[in-house]
């Protein structure tokens, strides 16, 4: 059986990035008033079996982080609380005939942008980010595992990783989840490469995620016009969360914008351009996983650009902080000041 999205295999070669949690998001939104039957997994710091006959009550997605909350009591909710649970669950009786990859593919071209850029319940509580890092879940009766996906975090439905090589000793080993859950329905999620932690409540910000409706183009603006490379803030999450290197370099191409360039010395019009074009690349990767569309990339991993220009690539970050791999095309995206010349660093 082959996986859920296959769309990033071939590019992805860092961190899963806001569309791909969003993703995650929706394969998971199925699951939520189901109860967990049984567990297993690797997972040494967050023992499984703790969340044996625990009910998913709710999840929340942000940026490059989701949030999965656990109760031991069934919550009855009103019909169609959850933006994402509906849809999904009217094609779970397909799934059983036709596998899940057939499933989420047929109602892919039925999401418009809106449905896919939902709005998010902002939640507060007191030790958000203090709770994180315990091993049991917390005592409130709203609890909260937060999921990070790392550099090549995945979840599965329905069916389990497979070894694509041998591995250095020459064995075809499958890789070994970190966290199964099997629920009342049937199904079940298997969670590979992640790190869990318990929190009183998920740390949701709309307006810095660039997948939300509430994002705040104005927040995002005066960020990107600081005197600093632009490629740096934009991999700032506080301002442009779910944002990573494949949106930065490709937003930036289509914008015409060096990495380099301060941001204030860019023309509004050229902040307002390169914004737009990072809501509208991680929007459409978005929609064409649901539809099932490779995204294809103009710059990222390229030897030419679309013109035909030689690609540059070299690695770029803060001093003393992680350095990306940034393409870009030095004819495409002069950089500003035109008159200094090109450097590694700043």
């Amino acid at each position: 059986m082959r996986r859920e999205w296959p769309l990033e295999e071939g590019i992805m070669l860092g961190m899963p990035e806001g569309p791909s949690v969003r993703k995650f998001h929706h394969l998971v939104s199925p699951f939520v008033g189901q109860q967990v039957v049984k567990t297993g997994g690797s997972s040494k710091k967050l023992h499984p079996a703790e969340l044996q006959s625990l009910w998913l009550q709710d999840t929340q997605v942000h940026g490059k982080k989701l949030f999965l909350r656990f109760d031991p009591d069934e919550e009855t909710r009103p019909p169609g609380n959850h933006p994402l649970s509906e849809p999904l669950r009217e094609g779970a009786s397909k799934e059983e005939a036709t596998g899940p990859t057939q499933t989420l593919a047929s109602i892919g071209p039925e999401l418009s942008e809106q449905s896919v850029r939902f709005p998010e319940l902002v939640l507060h509580g007191e030790g958000s980010s203090d709770d994180l890092g315990r091993d049991t879940p917390a005592g409130e009766a709203e609890r909260w595992l937060h999921v990070s996906f790392g550099l090549f975090g995945s979840i599965w439905v329905n069916e389990f990783s497979r070894a694509k090589k041998a591995n250095k000793r020459g064995d075809w080993r499958d890789p070994v989840p970190r966290l199964v859950l099997h629920f009342g329905g049937g199904g079940f999620l298997a969670f590979y490469n992640c790190q869990m932690s318990w929190s009183s409540s998920p740390e949701v910000k709309p307006s810095s995620d660039i997948l939300s409706e509430k994002f705040h183009r104005g927040q995002a603006l005066e960020a990107l016009g600081q005197a600093q490379p632009v490629c740096y803030t934009l991999l700032d999450q506080r301002y442009f969360s779910g944002l990573g290197n494949i949106i930065k370099n490709e937003a930036l191409y289509r914008a015409g914008v060096h990495p380099l360039s301060p941001g204030s010395l860019l023309s509004p019009s050229s902040l307002e351009s390169l914004v737009d074009h990072v809501v509208a690349f991680s929007t459409d990767w978005l929609q064409g996983k649901f539809q099932g569309k490779q995204q294809h990339t103009q710059v990222y991993q390229k030897e030419q650009c679309p013109v035909g220009h030689q690609v540059k690539k070299d690695t770029f970050g803060p001093p003393g902080r992680f350095q990306r791999l940034t393409w870009w095309c030095p004819q495409c995206q002069p950089r500003l000041p035109a008159e200094e010349p090109e450097q590694l660093q700043p």
